[in-house]
């Protein structure tokens, strides 16, 4: 059986960017994996936001 290398893949929270200039209090965040040796850099995505009723750009938070 292989070795099992270092884990590349780290769990990340995305959270939408648009909550503080549509004024919802309501926070949207998403958890999803990401490779950090193909992408060290912060990822953004689309997903829908349940406070806004669309979808929205949610950021890689720390």
């Amino acid at each position: 059986m292989a070795k099992k290398s270092k884990d590349a893949r780290v769990q990340v929270i995305l959270e939408s960017i648009e909550q503080n200039e549509a004024g919802v209090s309501v926070v949207s965040r998403y958890v999803t994996t990401k490779n950090k040796k193909n992408t060290p850099e912060r990822i953004e995505r689309k997903k829908y936001h349940a406070g806004v009723g669309r979808v929205t750009v949610h950021k890689e938070i720390k």
